[in-house]
């Protein structure tokens, strides 16, 4: 029996936009680890609220208004079931990932940090999971270590206990932006609860690409965006255990996230309703339901697959026609690593890079990738990343390898 493919020629009739032609060439999108496409399914729902059934959640009680709370309430069951969560009210609707770390580093951080407590980082972190608890560190007075990552961009765990010693968080993604490294998240949360220390996992870069099952990683919290996996920005997913955010106070206050207010004070909704202060991203999150449906009929397993033989197939394709001018960041296991390619080609700055692959309608993404710790790690300043998804194929890797030889041609000049 042959193994099962994607179809991606199929794949790619449900999104519009690929369809377009830039300067008389197709449209090549190799940047969705940034923010990936939507397809008509997500649009369509979404428009279709839009049309039929949008009104505030959680208030009215006329039949408009129930059709959209059950809309809403309906797409957190559809998360909760793509990520394996044991009860829906453990999904937090926030505005991004950025936001729901943020809630994490704020609620629980303030109510159990103190001075001299030590929060573990690693070096290959996206600002969104640096700067919270950076900012937290601060305040209280914490101590921030740093878990290095070695020459061949994974997370060297060498002194992981002894970083873990007296720590009572341990924040780290699940696959780098950067690297494409996918990280051993059982392992690491197994190691902070060992030690005593609570695990916060940024899961942007792995929930849209593989098999997502909270109870089998173990963290404690696990945050993700809804645009990197064919959802609307403007909301992302907090995943708690239910008793840690039932000890959390409310990160905002305001209407919606209350069971009371007196002129003495006021009592918190339970979850998730304390976390969702104000009217909540109803129809965003009607799309992050669909997106969910979308991803889940073709398969997670198969959408991992596809992406394996891919970026095995743009290391090879791009290292053989590119030549030694080019370096290819992270790990040499194709099986070791997501679907994104930082590339460094020889002298030329990145945005130069991206600049000349846009005369060929290949959208990569120049820059840091907000991972300024782990650029300086490796003395660069900017990479060139093209990133992979489910509507990318080899001649979307043929198209890349094309426009790559030509920059490095025209700036070799």
């Amino acid at each position: 029996m042959s193994t099962p493919t994607l179809d991606v020629a199929a794949i790619r009739k449900d999104f519009p936009i690929l369809s377009q032609v830039q300067d008389g060439k197709r449209l090549v999108f190799l940047d969705s680890a940034a923010s990936s496409q939507h397809p008509t399914q997500v649009l369509d729902a979404m428009n279709d609220i839009y049309l039929h059934s949008y009104a505030n959640v959680h208030r009215g009680v006329y039949q408009l208004a129930e059709r959209a709370t059950s809309a809403y309430e309906s797409a957190r069951d559809s998360v909760a079931r793509f990520i394996g969560a044991p009860d829906p009210n453990e999904v937090i609707f926030t505005k991004n990932a950025t936001e729901a770390i943020n809630l994490v580093a704020q609620s629980w951080g303030r109510q159990n940090l103190k001075p001299g407590d030590a929060i573990v980082l690693t070096l290959m972190e996206h600002h969104a999971n640096i700067v919270p608890w950076q900012m937290i560190a601060a305040e209280l007075d914490c101590e921030i270590r740093w878990v290095p990552v070695t020459d061949e961009g994974e997370l060297d765990l060498t002194d992981l206990d002894q970083l873990l010693d007296g720590a009572k968080v341990f924040a780290f993604t699940s696959m780098s932006n950067v690297l494409g490294t996918i990280n051993p998240v059982a392992r690491l949360t197994q190691a902070a609860r060992a030690a005593g220390a609570i695990s916060v996992v940024d899961a942007c870069q792995s929930v849209p690409h593989f098999s997502t099952d909270v109870a089998e990683l173990g963290a404690d919290f696990i945050a993700f965006s809804a645009h990197k996996m064919l959802g609307p920005s403007g909301i992302g997913v907090l995943w708690g255990k239910k008793d840690l955010l039932d000890a959390m106070p409310p990160f905002l206050g305001g209407g919606g996230m209350i069971l009371n207010v007196t002129t003495e004070g006021f009592t918190a909704d339970g979850v998730p309703g304390k976390f969702e202060a104000g009217t909540p991203p109803i129809v965003e999150a009607v799309g992050l339901g669909a997106a969910v449906d979308y991803l889940e009929n073709i398969g997670m397993d198969l959408i991992r697959q596809h992406e394996v033989e891919l970026t095995a197939y743009a290391m090879r394709t791009l290292t053989e026609r590119v030549g030694d001018d080019l370096l290819i960041m992270g790990p040499s296991e194709p099986a070791a690593r997501g679907g994104v390619l930082s590339l460094s080609l020889a002298d030329v700055h990145a945005h130069d890079v991206s600049q000349v692959l846009d005369e060929h309608a290949v959208c990569i993404r120049p820059g840091h990738h907000c991972a300024k710790p782990l650029m300086r790690r490796f003395d660069v300043n900017a990479t060139a990343r093209a990133s992979v998804y489910i509507y990318n194929d080899i001649d979307d890797i043929d198209a890349l390898a094309d426009a790559l030889v030509a920059a490095r041609d025209f700036f070799s000049l």
